[in-house]
């Protein structure tokens, strides 16, 4: 591997490249348009009957295939005394029609759309909390018409001031920003993944380290990452390309997850790894945690395909039993990955080969975790791992960059892998001793390691390395 013929210096350069790129795209998603457009209608006054329940009836924005979804919220106002919060459930009512490009009006659905709603005021400045009325996951149609009735506030302690409702779709600007960063993170991993199955052309598979034979794996499935049939999503109006990337995006992430497990675990057992004690255990954490994600988003597209208004949480109590085991999952998962690096680090701190692979790939995760988890948290706050988390995911967006940072910070690392695991121009001496720690224990120091040896570069002859010293040769010159 070419981790074994880098320097300090060459190591700095690693960090630096890969921080660089992280930053450059960072930069540019700041300079990108917002992520959602907002258009709000306050139709208080403009009931039908004049009252400030409903009924309403009012159009969407006209729309695209590049506003890729739509939802309608609802924010209600109320002259509330600063005493305390106040909880208050109701029922709302949603008739949806859409209108073709001819002008011409077709139902959605024939029966009007009924939920319950939760109304939440605080005795803050913030006042109530917003409602979601609807959610749309693809456009079908150019425009949206919406009769919407509030049902069960007719007897509040404090009065309805106003009701605002505020159509949310995905800005165009951004979903073509998209479109071509997506595209062109498609063209860099295609090109990266041949490069690195070119490198490995010469070797028998037995002769991989056990971190390229992942990455064999894992840079095919960061090409499904970045989706190469996004562009469907605006050609064809259908729920099943939102749901593909989706299912690509947690296909990814999950294999990325026993990577790190298998790589901990592996760099310290030599030999044959048994998929009944090795593998098994981590396929099934990880794979809870699949299918703990992909349930809960086919569980809420299911539902939005038969009910526009549908909203998780009228079935909380499902949900919270998912999120539980989601969270349970989690956290053992966690304790397992610091267990298997507590055990590589001090089973390991010896060996020089096997240690720099350990240093190296602790140290490029840490910094990934330690810029996701900021991310995260610049972007949801206090409120991830709230109820709102799942469900409200995509309206919390609010510029480019917060989409590029987790796709560039996931694309470069990866290409940051690939390069230092790729295999070196002494790799086929490398294959042969290096990767084996009783070679690397018995014949090399830590000098070695990091700026290689005399005898590393010195041709093969029949299987064996020629070493030959300045003595031998003046020897051979005197005869």
């Amino acid at each position: 591997m070419r981790l074994y013929t880098l320097s300090k210096r060459h190591f700095v350069l690693v960090f630096v490249f890969f921080l660089t790129c992280f930053g450059l795209t960072v930069f540019i998603g700041i300079a990108g348009p917002r992520i959602i457009e907002e258009t709000k209608y306050s139709v208080a006054t403009n009931a039908a009957n004049g009252s400030k329940t409903g009924a309403f009836y009012f159009h969407s924005p006209p729309l695209s295939t590049y506003n890729q979804q739509l939802w309608l919220t609802c924010v209600i106002q109320v002259a509330q005394s600063k005493v305390a919060d106040f909880i208050q459930s109701f029922e709302i009512n949603v008739e949806l029609k859409g209108v073709m490009q001819d002008a011409s009006v077709m139902h959605i659905r024939d029966e009007v759309h009924q939920r319950k709603r939760t109304l939440h005021c605080e005795a803050t400045p913030k006042g109530c909390d917003e409602i979601i009325v609807m959610h749309l996951g693809y456009l079908n149609y150019t425009q949206y018409q919406v009769n919407v009735v509030l049902k069960g506030l007719e007897n509040l302690t404090d009065e309805i001031r106003e009701v605002t409702f505020v159509w949310k779709r995905y800005n165009p600007s951004f979903s073509q920003v998209e479109i071509w960063f997506r595209f062109v993170f498609v063209v860099l991993t295609f090109i990266v993944t041949c490069m690195f199955a070119h490198s490995l052309r010469k070797f028998s598979m037995r002769d991989w380290g056990i971190e390229q034979k992942w990455m064999s794996i894992l840079l095919p499935l960061l090409l499904l990452y970045n989706d190469p049939f996004f562009p469907l999503s605006f050609l064809v109006n259908s729920w099943f390309p939102g749901t593909l990337d989706a299912f690509f995006q947690a296909l990814f992430l999950c294999a990325l997850l026993l990577f790190w497990l298998c790589v901990y675990h592996g760099i310290r057992v030599q030999g044959e790894r048994k998929c009944l004690t090795f593998y098994l255990p981590k396929l099934l954490i990880v794979g809870l945690i699949w299918l703990s994600a992909v349930t809960l988003g086919i569980w809420q597209t299911v539902n939005e395909l038969q009910d526009p208004t549908y909203y998780y949480k009228v079935d909380i109590d499902n949900f919270q039993g998912m999120k539980i085991l989601l969270l349970l999952v989690v956290v053992l998962y966690v304790l397992y990955l610091v267990f298997l690096v507590v055990r590589a680090c001090s089973e390991l701190k010896h060996m020089p080969y096997s240690d720099l692979r350990l240093k190296f790939l602790t140290a490029l995760t840490f910094v990934v975790l330690i810029i996701s988890m900021a991310i995260l948290y610049l972007r949801f706050g206090a409120k991830a791992l709230q109820d709102n988390f799942v469900a409200e995911l995509s309206t919390h967006y609010q510029n480019s960059a917060e989409f590029l940072s987790f796709y560039g910070l996931l694309n470069f690392y990866m290409y940051t892998l690939a390069f230092v695991y790729s295999p070196s121009k002494n790799a086929m001496y490398d294959s042969q001793l290096k990767d084996n720690p009783a070679f690397s224990m018995l014949n090399d120091s830590d000098d070695e390691v990091i700026y290689g040896s005399d005898y590393e570069e010195m041709p093969l002859q029949n299987g064996r390395a020629i070493k030959t010293t300045s003595k031998y040769q003046d020897e051979s010159d005197s005869d």
